[in-house]
């Protein structure tokens, strides 16, 4: 069980979509690429808990993500529409922050073997790929169409899920 103040580093995971494509970063872009590609090298992902009493988590769990621990996942309303970008930004600080960067934060929901993240800024928007290799890892609020919203999050650290 999670017990604020005591994370010293972000927790690791490595995730994809049912169309087994992993992330993989491109300058300041990620993309949704397929993992049999042999120079494939997906990002790590970084996750560290929000502490911010205020933000419910009755529709999941509130975290942030970063591709590095200074480079995290940030939504932001672009021509009238939510988007997914990443900032600089350091994890261990939105971590020990005492009020939520809502911008940064997303709502981690197990479904079944997979999971989906959904923006706290712009609730009913979800972190999607493409199912077209090379594409953003963007934003969506069609759940099951166009783009893939549930993905296998699984942690690199030993002993843990």
């Amino acid at each position: 069980m999670f017990t604020p103040g005591k994370l010293r580093q972000p927790e690791t995971y490595s995730i994809r979509d049912g169309l087994q494509m992993v992330w993989v970063l491109e300058g300041k872009s990620l993309i949704a690429v397929p993992s049999d590609d042999p120079n494939v090298k997906p990002v790590t992902i970084f996750s560290v808990p929000c502490r911010d009493p205020n933000i419910s988590n009755e529709k999941g769990n509130p975290i942030y993500l970063g591709v590095q621990e200074d480079l995290c996942l940030f939504c932001a309303e672009i021509n009238g529409q939510p988007t997914l970008q990443l900032k600089e930004q350091n994890l261990m600080k939105l971590y020990k922050e005492k009020e939520a960067k809502k911008s940064f934060l997303f709502l981690h929901s197990p479904e079944g073997s997979t999971s989906s993240f959904e923006s706290v800024a712009y609730l009913g928007w979800f972190i999607a790929t493409s199912s077209q290799a090379r594409q953003p890892v963007t934003l969506t609020k069609e759940r099951g169409k166009t783009y893939n919203t549930n993905f296998y999050f699984r942690s690199l650290q030993p002993g843990l899920w």
